[in-house]
């Protein structure tokens, strides 16, 4: 009798010491998260525990995607205080505590995408593990690309054609279309992960057409454009071959009118100071004329009286 009891005993005497030095295990429902720019998301992280909870620690900390190495402490929970990232303020908060170390994160910002570690403390027991990790990534669709070109656009000359994206996550494809008046893919140099160009040689007039540049990725397309127009050198840019030509035609006509017409006037002009020049000088002769001949007339009647 007393061997049985005492394998009883020994028995609960394990299992009271295994309780009490139970490890505590943390759990994370999931591997990794995506969520988009400015959504909320929730973070999980589940433990168990044998014992209370009056001196419970949960520690979440953030490895930036942009500084891997780098983390920075996200939120704590201690003896039942809450503490806070200064810059997570207003968009971080625990939502199970103390039965779980769920946090939610609001507003999110790509700034957020990294790995995520909930470590869980609640002494006496031992972690075995005490850290669970989560990757996020937050996701924005592209910005509006920037189209842009430069080089001849004369016939026989080479033309590049750029188009650059400033934000996207995950990093939005970049293609180049020409779609008016065909519509061709044309084969594009990617300058780095939000850059890329296509260069055209020896242009023609059927190089000329309105060209689409788009930037790609799961949440959505973005677009700009350039309108190419290909020109001779003889000709004015964004018009037919011919129009410079009579455009000089023109003003060269223009000025001899105008020549014509100023040396009309000088002769008119001339005429007219010619004939006032006579009139004067026949006016003054008759003036004279007239002086004469009353100057004359009373010596002639004085000798009639004689």
């Amino acid at each position: 009798m007393a061997s049985p009891v005492r394998w009883i005993l020994w028995t609960l005497l394990v299992c009271f010491a295994a309780l009490q030095n139970a490890a505590l295990r943390v759990t994370m429902r999931e591997s990794s998260l995506e969520a988009v720019r400015g959504d909320s998301v929730l973070l999980p992280c589940s433990f168990f525990t044998s014992s209370d909870f009056s001196r419970l620690n949960v520690i979440w900390t953030l490895a930036p995607s942009s500084s891997p190495g780098s983390p920075v402490q996200v939120i704590v929970y201690d003896h039942g205080q809450v503490i806070k990232n200064p810059s997570l303020i207003g968009r971080v908060d625990f939502t199970g505590l103390p039965f779980s170390a769920d946090i939610m994160l609001n507003e999110t910002r790509v700034s957020d995408g990294g790995i995520y570690r909930c470590m869980v403390n609640n002494p006496p027991d031992t972690a075995d593990p005490g850290v669970g990790e989560l990757l996020v990534s937050v996701l924005e669709p592209p910005s509006l690309p920037v189209c842009e070109w430069d080089g001849a656009s004369d016939v026989g000359g080479s033309v590049r054609l750029s188009c650059s994206v400033e934000e996207g996550v995950p990093t939005p494809e970049i293609r180049w279309e020409k779609v008016n008046p065909e519509e061709i893919s044309l084969p594009i140099n990617m300058e780095g992960e939000l850059s890329g160009s296509v260069q055209i040689v020896n242009v023609s007039s059927q190089t000329s057409g309105l060209y689409r540049c788009s930037a790609t990725n799961v949440l959505g397309t973005e677009n700009c454009y350039i309108n190419l127009a290909i020109y001779n050198s003889e000709a004015a840019p964004g018009g037919p071959p011919g129009v410079l030509p009579g455009v000089l035609l023109t003003l060269v006509m223009a000025l001899v009118l105008l020549a014509l017409l100023a040396i009309i006037l000088w002769l008119h002009r001339t005429g007219q100071d010619g004939r006032s020049r006579r009139r004067r000088r026949d006016r003054k002769a008759e003036e004279e004329e007239c002086y004469n001949e009353i100057r004359y007339t009373p010596s002639l009647m004085k000798r009639s009286f004689v």
